[in-house]
């Protein structure tokens, strides 16, 4: 697939390049480790975090970063987020908790970090790679001007319109594998992340297929509760939480898309486990553990 291999973007007058995430790069291999994918489901309250569970390579999505200012995470190897709302109404976690950690991002987190928190690019564009949904691709690019008064300018790409998945030339990709026949509307999950990740409504599974790029030995999931999504992440209060759209896809999208991942990753050698008490009934493609 034709897919630019970096973005540029100039912030207070300098030019600063971030890459797209290429699995060839040597330190994007996590060498068959295992890898705890670390949600944001209230369940992430009870995990107990013991030494074994810290010291092994973790990856974090959204607000999950936050463990950090409890734990000592001795191996953060990626942070994903996918969706710029989370950068507008979490702004304040992600200004006091990341330091530059391996971060994972798309094209429109990479321009809402760009307008409220233009520094975190400047200071840690090394650690940023960038990522995109496998039917809305990073095409050629093109200099832009920025439309925020912030005195940037941004090499971005074209943005074509959103395809459908069982209708384009990657539904016979190698790196996808893409299932239309169980599901209302087709489902699907990337072998590298490279060519592009597949969504299925939660940043979760992003960071699952992420994993798998990476060469992860097996994964294991924590906070993916999804039927308890009307209640405050573990890291909000009654008070103060950002919106949730996962009750409405948890039926028809995620939990389809979960076990086809299951199958799929198991059928390469690399088992999903799921420790979340709240979801152990529905994804049944992967392996349910209590053990933290």
């Amino acid at each position: 697939m034709n897919v630019v291999s970096k973005i540029d973007i100039a912030i207070n007058k300098r030019i600063i390049t971030i890459k797209t995430f290429d699995s060839y790069e040597y330190k994007q291999n996590l060498d068959g480790q295992s890898v705890n994918i670390f949600a944001s489901g209230p369940s992430v309250s009870d995990i107990s975090f013991k030494p074994l569970l810290l010291n092994a390579p973790s990856i974090f999505v959204n607000g999950s970063l936050s463990l950090l200012n409890k734990h000592a995470f001795s191996q953060v190897v990626g942070y994903v987020i996918s969706d710029k709302r989370f950068i507008k109404h979490q702004l304040s976690l992600l200004k006091s908790t990341y330091a530059g950690q391996p971060l994972y991002i798309t094209m429109s987190v990479l321009e809402a970090i760009a307008r409220y928190h233009p520094k975190l690019i400047e200071q840690y564009h090394d650690s940023i790679r960038m990522i995109f949904a496998v039917d809305r691709p990073l095409a050629k690019p093109q200099l832009l001007k920025s439309k925020y008064s912030l005195q940037k300018l941004f090499t971005r790409v074209t943005k074509p319109k959103k395809t459908k998945l069982a209708l384009t030339h990657f539904a016979k990709h190698p790196n996808f594998v893409i299932e239309n026949q169980q599901t209302a509307q087709p489902i699907g999950v990337s072998l590298d992340i490279t060519d592009g990740f597949v969504e299925a409504g939660t940043v979760a599974y992003v960071a699952a297929q992420l994993a798998f790029s990476r060469r992860a030995g097996s994964v294991h999931l924590y906070g993916i509760d999804l039927i308890n999504s009307n209640q405050p992440r573990f890291y909000e209060s009654k008070n103060d939480n950002a919106p949730s759209k996962l009750e409405k896809a948890v039926s028809t999208r995620i939990i389809p898309s979960f076990n086809l991942l299951g199958r799929v990753y198991q059928d390469h050698g690399v088992t999903v486990y799921n420790h979340s008490p709240v979801s152990k009934d529905l994804m049944t493609s992967i392996i349910h553990t209590e053990n933290n």
